[in-house]
């Protein structure tokens, strides 16, 4: 029997589905739109004299022309990049009252008449102009028929190109990148420098390009403010306008050449002036940590000196915050505490807020003696691990970990040893050559826990940041970070959804719901009596919230639960049960169980060496039950048996909200 055949893989570039036709009504009307914008090219390729060429384009007058236009348009280049960066960067980073207005006026000179710009040029900086009269009359610049009028007339139609591209570029490009260089102490001078520039060097370099090809092309501003002046303000555009008076030949000459040259710089961009950002770090990388060579965890070198604190700095913590945020910490030096709670209950906002870096809450900061309130996030002390890492793209993993040490004014040869000690501690050493794109992902993860250890920091704020590793390594580097931490002289503050962390990092747990603190306690408290229903599912509980009654809880969702433990009648309160403290029966069990609903397994999930059992009921909440395999076979559990389970009275647990 023949087998079927595959389609074919659709070729390289089709713009549209397999299969979908193109409609008439829209290919005719695009062919006739390529013709229409083609036409011309062949006009100029077909009327050019190709043997006369090399003579047209030598003659004085043309290479006179040509190196007042190279001299012009690389001038407006370099006025364009002056302004017009810093100008990008504030309509992307920065909300001011008339945003809207300012970009209308970058855009403005892009579908202004030429003639109209230079009009509006002689206004503005003309010797009778608004402002032309003034610099004439203090500096002696007289801007009009002279090189750097047409240079300031070229700079006005053609850095919008640069203003716009980068825009888009700076627009798409990640806050947490300058954020966490900032918390690694750089100023906002050097984190544009070093880290911004770098990662959106493809747009500018789009923008710059177009910028330069615009400038040697404009034409209707100049000779309208500057003049037509040979040797001072004749570039080739006006040059070619004259010889086609004279010389039409010659024109179709210059003509060619101003094409091809726009045209290399069209090709060579190939099609990157779409305002995209350029983020390299999405690249995607390696998903297991073990996909390249990379050595253990070295949990047994002694830290070295300078990466850590001194022994007599210490640094212990007071913050208030307010806003979204409500909540009082205090800490004492060497205290780690475990930030847990449902998505969206403030944990990472807490976090912003103590580098100062988010409206949505506001925090007054003490770390030692020292009021950092009114300090910028570079001058805090205060190093942040984000969610993603945010390791910069440009840079190699020990560049990465030496940022912060480079920040603070450490000499380079012993910030790039401290880094790689640094590497070597969390076992990505051999790494250290490498980009973040060329590391998986928790190979990342550790090289930025890395750089934050190693800025040597007073406050550490880590957002969940081992969630990336495998199970081995998350243990290797959790008992690295322990060892750190057992000698920090400052507070660290960890966000995790990771039990263990919380248990076997941190001495106090913070649970957070809707920007409010529920609990603040040791781990073994929040462990025995958790007052969250997401923080005692989480610790693998079943979490029954209701309101007390003389004998149990009059549960919030419908039904009654049967507990030893006595509360205040009508207190708000959450039921704690263990799912090894459920018990799962084929028919009704009698005897001692106070609490008894029939219900149907919906989930059967491994746990280690136990088996956990989802059963949902109409009488009772969705209740997890842990029991041995053996158990289970016995039983004949599987999705959609209908089973009984009981609890003790005795086994539940009641805590007060």
């Amino acid at each position: 029997m023949r087998s079927p055949r595959t389609p074919a893989p659709p070729p390289a570039g089709r713009l549209r589905a397999p299969g979908t036709p193109t409609p008439l009504a829209l290919a005719v009307p695009a062919l006739v739109a390529i013709a229409f914008l083609l036409m011309p090219l062949v006009g100029i390729l077909a009327r050019t004299p190709w043997n006369d060429l090399g003579t047209h384009l030598t003659s004085p007058d043309v290479l006179e022309a040509l190196r007042l236009s190279l001299v012009v348009s690389f001038c407006a280049l370099g006025l364009s990049l002056l302004l017009g960066v810093p100008l990008a960067w504030l309509l992307a980073r920065v909300s001011f009252p008339g945003k809207a207005l300012v970009r209308s006026l970058v855009l403005l000179p892009m579908v202004l008449p030429p003639t109209v710009g230079g009009v509006a040029l002689l206004l503005g900086f003309g010797r009778r102009g608004l402002l032309g009269g003034w610099l004439e009359n203090t500096f002696g610049i007289v801007l009009p028929f002279h090189t750097s009028g047409a240079v300031v007339a070229a700079t006005f139609v053609a850095m919008p190109f640069l203003v716009i591209s980068l825009e888009g570029t700076l627009a798409g490009l990640r806050t947490s990148y300058e954020e966490t260089a900032a918390s690694l102490g750089a100023s906002p001078v050097r984190v544009f420098c070093t880290v911004t520039l770098p990662m959106v060097a493809p747009g500018l370099a789009a923008g710059a390009a177009l910028t330069w090809a615009r400038a040697l092309g404009e034409f209707g501003a100049t000779i309208t403010f500057a003049g037509n002046l040979p040797g001072t303000t004749q570039t080739l555009p006006l040059q070619v306008y004259l010889l086609l008076q004279g010389s039409p030949e010659a024109a179709t000459s210059v003509s060619l050449l101003l094409l091809v040259i726009a045209m290399a710089v069209l090709v060579a961009l190939r099609g990157r002036w779409t305002g995209a950002t350029t983020d390299r770090a999405a690249r995607p990388v390696r998903a297991t940590d073990d996909t390249a060579p990379a050595s253990p965890p070295a949990t047994g070198i002694e830290e070295p000196v300078t990466t850590s604190a001194a022994p007599q700095e210490r640094w212990p913590l007071h913050a208030e915050v307010t806003g979204f945020n409500e909540l009082t910490l205090e800490a004492g030096p060497g205290t780690t505490i475990a930030v847990v709670g449902p998505n969206g209950a403030g944990k990472t906002t807490l976090l912003r807020a103590l580098l100062g870096l988010t409206p949505r809450a506001r925090a007054t900061l003490r770390l030692g003696d020292t009021d950092v309130t009114t300090l910028p996030p570079h001058r805090r002390g205060v190093a942040w691990v984000p969610q993603d890492g945010a390791l910069f793209p440009h840079l190699s993993a020990l560049s990465n970990t030496a940022y912060g040490l480079r920040a603070h004014g450490t000499p380079r040869p012993e910030a790039r040893r401290a880094a790689q000690l640094w590497l070597d501690r969390l076992g990505v050493g051999p790494l250290a050559h490498r980009k973040p794109a060329q590391l998986s992902g928790g190979q990342a993860q550790r090289v930025a826990l890395a750089r934050a250890l190693a800025a040597r920091p007073r406050l550490l704020l880590l957002d969940e940041p081992l969630a990336a590793l495998d199970q081995t390594t998350r243990a290797h580097v959790r008992h690295t970070l322990r060892g750190h931490l057992a000698g920090f002289g400052g507070v660290c503050l960890i966000v995790t959804h990771d039990p263990v962390e919380a248990v076997s990092l941190a001495d106090r747990v913070l649970v957070l719901d809707d920007g409010h603190a529920l609990q603040d306690a040791p781990p073994a408290e929040v462990t025995r009596h958790p007052r969250s229903p997401w923080v005692a599912r989480m610790l693998g509980r079943n979490a029954w919230p209701g309101t007390a009654t003389g004998d149990g809880l009059a549960l919030t969702g419908g039904g009654h639960l049967v507990a030893a433990d006595r509360l205040p009648d009508g207190a708000r309160s959450l039921a704690i049960i263990a799912p090894e403290a459920v018990s799962v029966h084929l028919d009704k069990p009698t005897g001692s169980p106070r609490n008894v609903w029939p219900g149907t397994v919906r989930e059967i999930t491994s746990a280690g060496s136990r088996l956990r059992i989802l059963v949902t009921s109409d009488e009772a909440p969705d209740l997890v039950a842990e029991i041995t395999p053996s158990a289970a076979l016995e039983l004949g559990l599987a999705d959609g048996v209908s089973v009984w389970t009981s609890v003790k009275a005795t086994e539940v647990s009641l805590v007060t909200l």
